[in-house]
């Protein structure tokens, strides 16, 4: 799941983030992390936003936190520490770029967390997306323009050469959410 702006940036420059998508949308992955059994991002999220990572909708079950840093630089100060400070366990895994995704999936499934809305930034996404673990992708899309060569986008990496290797999406659907809209759609 992410959030861009219409040209396709999830934060200015600056870093500067908050928000991209109004109320409605929000709201909307609100009910969403509550349907998920786990919620992952990675550390830069952390570092940049310090979120609770929470589900805000009454009644609603929080998903289990999940963090992946593969040098261990969170800050003890953030609040998924504070909220978790108690039962933070660590997964080990190692892959080519930090985290072995499809190990952690094993492990997490291990632990009965048989699904995860993933809200990282675009480098966790293309790592997610490179690693094969993506099935559903959750575009939030604001009516807004920001513009900047550095402003970050919703998937990084390294991308790929041709358009023919691109990753496709099917059986894709669109709904508005007052001034934004969501596409949702499976990869292939």
């Amino acid at each position: 799941k992410y959030a861009m702006t219409l040209d396709g940036k999830i934060a200015c420059a600056t870093g500067d983030s908050r928000w991209v998508t109004g109320e409605t949308a929000r709201a909307q992955v609100h009910r969403m992390r509550g349907r998920y059994r786990g919620i992952m991002v990675g550390i830069g999220t952390v570092l940049a936003d310090d979120p609770m990572l929470n589900c805000r909708v009454e009644g609603g079950v929080d998903p289990v936190r999940i963090i992946c840093d593969s040098n261990l630089h969170i800050p003890l100060a953030s609040q998924i520490v504070k909220l978790k400070e108690a039962g933070i366990q660590l997964i080990g895994t190692e892959g080519a770029h930090g985290v072995n995704l499809v190990e952690l999936m094993k492990k997490l499934g291990e632990q009965n967390i048989d699904s995860i809305l993933l809200e990282g930034g675009g480098t966790l996404n293309a790592s997610a997306l490179e690693d094969g673990i993506v099935n559903k992708v959750y575009a939030y899309i604001a009516g807004k323009l920001i513009g900047g060569m550095d402003a970050r986008s919703p998937v990084e990496g390294m991308g790929i050469d041709r358009m023919a290797d691109a990753i496709t999406l099917k059986n894709m659907e669109i709904e508005r959410l007052g001034d934004d809209f969501c596409i949702v759609g499976y990869v292939k």
